[in-house]
This record gives structure tokens, sequence and C-alpha cells, in this order.
């Protein structure tokens, strides 16, 4: 289906509607350079188990913007966060009496993340996946880097020297050279898919990392919703989080600085970024992320602690 969101633009939204008695609604946020149906066979699990799910193909992806993959007018990352605001209040009008979570990957969990921030009060509760803690030299390097790219290449260009220094560098960490994840059939999948994998534009990355640098602040934690239960979860093998070690300093930020009173922590030993799609132990992963949803239908609270 598609929304039309807060500026008129039309926003395609995948929904999967057959859960038997729905108890709540995922909204999920897919990762750069991929697209929303990639989010099926996950989302349909949740189905079985009583969630409704809906995922956007954001701006410059998928069946969203298909002819412009990387590209799309006006701030890629901030007009994103506010699509999902709007995705939130339509699954609301839908479902009135179902509490609403995010649960956002990688370039969506940063999207998750400012999300947070700006609109927090929508949701029962938010998983952020597959994230770190972005407030440090790369993230200004990388603007910079970008704000040359736009300068000399051109917004719409494709940013391959960015791409470079992170996709390449996190390949290295590999033997196999796949850091997306430790399964190769996934790993296959995502490579012939021909939504996947693009190059995004200077303008993408500038407004990325504006948007980065718009975290963490005071203005920032003053606008969390300080009891929102937030599940931070990853592959202790992820090179976005450091193998781990951002992940941790993300955790610390949000219990430690921001103060917010019920949030937990999960890595997952042996899974690289995709923890979702790869197969071996699949099971376990998928019920950890369920759980959570579970536990905040309105049954009360239930904190989980570092692990």
């Amino acid at each position: 289906m598609e929304l039309k969101s807060w500026d008129g633009k039309q926003i395609y939204v995948h929904l999967w509607e057959e859960a038997p008695s729905p108890r709540g609604v995922v909204q999920i946020v897919h990762g750069m350079t991929e697209h929303a149906a990639r989010y099926e066979a996950f989302a349909r699990y949740l189905n079985e188990h009583g969630f409704i799910v809906a995922a956007d193909d954001h701006r410059g992806h998928g069946k969203t913007d298909p002819s412009t993959l990387g590209w799309c007018a006006g701030d890629m990352f901030s007009d994103t966060v506010r699509d999902e605001a709007a995705v939130t209040d339509a699954l609301r009008e839908k479902y009135p009496s179902l509490p609403c979570f995010l649960f956002g990957f990688s370039y969506g969990s940063f999207l998750t993340q400012s999300y947070l921030g700006r609109y927090g009060e929508k949701l029962a509760g938010a998983v952020i996946a597959g994230s770190s803690y972005k407030k440090d030299l790369e993230v200004y390097l990388g603007s910079a880097v970008a704000a040359l790219g736009k300068a000399f290449c051109g917004r719409k260009k494709p940013a391959r020297f960015i791409e470079k220094l992170s996709f390449g560098a996190y390949a290295k960490k590999f033997e196999d050279g796949e850091w997306l994840s430790a399964d190769a059939e996934n790993n296959a999948r995502y490579h012939a898919d021909p939504l996947c994998g693009f190059t995004c534009s200077h303008q993408f990355y500038a407004d990325f990392f504006r948007g980065l640098r718009r975290l963490y602040t005071k203005a920032y934690i003053a606008g969390l919703k300080k009891d929102l239960p937030v599940f931070i979860v990853s592959g202790a093998e992820d090179p976005v989080g450091g193998m781990g070690k951002g992940v941790k300093k993300l955790y610390r930020f949000y219990t430690q600085k921001a103060g917010m009173r019920s949030v937990s922590l999960k890595l997952f030993e042996g899974s690289r970024h995709e923890f979702l799609n790869e197969a071996a132990g699949r099971d376990e992963r998928w019920k950890k992320v369920l759980a959570f949803f579970e536990a905040h239908c309105g049954a009360g609270d239930v904190q989980e602690k570092e692990e």
C-alpha cells in the first residue's frame, strides 16, 4: 500500500496483517541499501504470535524510489524520521486498541534512535538492532568527505569513496569478505537483489551524518521518554557495532547518561550484522525479540540485565 506522508510524498508500506487475535503492532524500520520486503519471513513469524507488522520502504529505497535508489530530494535522514512518525500515526489510527512498537535495524536503528528523541510517546517500546553509539571522529570525517563529494561530484552522485571507507573496512574484518552475515545463502540473496547493494548518494551521507551529530546531545536526551522500554540487540561480531564495543557504549548512554529506566541489551555470539537472517540459531534470536514485544503488551515492564 502507499501512504501520503507529511510532505505529500508517496511512501510504499508493506503490511502483514494475518495475525490471529492481534495484541500489538510492530513497525519495522529497515537498513541502508535494502528494502522492507526482506523482512517478510520475520513479519510472518510475528504474525503467528499475534503481532501485525508494517514496514515502509524509505526515501531513496525500494518501491518508494525504485528509479532513484540512494537519492531523494530533501533531508533524507530527517525526512525519513518524520515518515516513520507518519506511519506510526496511520497504524495507531487503524489499530487504536493495540500498542505500537518500533524495530529499527542498522541505518533504521539510527533513524529509530532519532525517532525516540522526537516521537517516543507514540510507542509502547522499541528495538534498536544492529546499531552502535555513533559520536566519534568517524562521523565528523564522514561529514567532511560527504560535503567535498557534493561540492566536486554533485549531491546525486554515488558516494563510492565513503562506501569504500565504511563497508569496505567492515568486509576486511572477515576472511570471506562478507560482513553482512555468516550465512552464505542470505548473502547470496542480498547480492542478487536488484533493490539491494546500491551506492547511496553524497547527499544521503551528508544527511545521515548530520542526523548522527544530533544524537546524544542535551536536547536529544531531554526529548526521550525515560520509562519507554528499549531493547538493544546485535550480533557480537557485527562490525557496525564495533564487535560489541559500540553496542555496549550505546547501552551505557541510554541507561547512565540519558537516565532511561527500562533498557536491556543482548549480543548474539557468532552472529554478524544481519542476525535476523542467519539460519543457524535463528529460532533463539527471533524468540528473544518476540519476548520483548510480549513483555510490553500491557502486562508490565520486565527489565533484563545486560548480557
